[in-house]
């Protein structure tokens, strides 16, 4: 009974708007599930695990992009029901566009779980940190990072940013969850496997 709580399935509680498509899909594109039902279609990303989803909004509800959706177990407001996972190269060229805006806006938003990582990331290899799979992070400032977390943990990215001197530490994570989503890396570091 305790293992089955072990492996019990976790899912996004909240996810943002990608693309809203109030007509659904127009005709089966080449590559993607057929027979949709009826109602607007929605592309998202959850907020926990950068779950790419595609769900039905209710009838009448109008969503943009970057539009914040609980799409949990409960009783849902604006999403009738989710459809499933989806992988990148079912989003559509307008999810695409949006996804780094609104994963950067997930990041910033969840600033104190990510400052953690950064306090917390461990070695993956023996030849390789968890620090290093960041885009623009190599050894130097891998090391830099790692001293200045000993002497102090970093309290936000403004404090990580000045005391480690790397740039912009949410568009950096924002870039390395863009190339998990999209089958670019080989680690998964922020992402589930889809």
């Amino acid at each position: 009974m305790e293992r089955e709580k072990e492996i019990e399935k976790r899912y996004e509680v909240y996810a943002y708007v990608l693309d809203f498509l109030p007509h659904g899909r127009l005709g089966a594109m080449p590559g993607t599930r057929p027979g949709y039902r009826a109602g607007s279609l929605v592309q998202v990303i959850g907020e926990e695990f950068f779950t790419l989803l595609e769900a039905i909004a209710k009838e009448g509800t109008v969503l943009k992009s970057s539009d914040r959706v609980y799409v949990g177990k409960d009783a849902r407001d604006k999403i009738t029901y989710i459809i499933g996972r989806i992988g990148y190269d079912e989003l559509t060229s307008t999810a695409k566009m949006e996804l780094a805006t609104v994963i950067e806006k997930i990041v910033i938003n969840r600033e104190q779980w990510f400052v953690n990582f950064f306090n917390t990331a461990q070695a993956i290899t023996p030849r390789m940190h968890a620090l290093e799979l960041i885009p623009g992070i190599g050894k130097k400032y891998m090391w830099q990072i790692l001293d200045e977390r000993e002497r102090n943990p970093f309290k936000n990215f403004e404090d990580l940013q000045q005391r480690a001197n790397i740039p912009s530490p949410a568009k950096l994570i924002a870039k390395r969850i863009l190339e998990e989503l999209s089958g670019e890396s080989k680690y998964r570091v922020f992402t589930r496997a889809p």
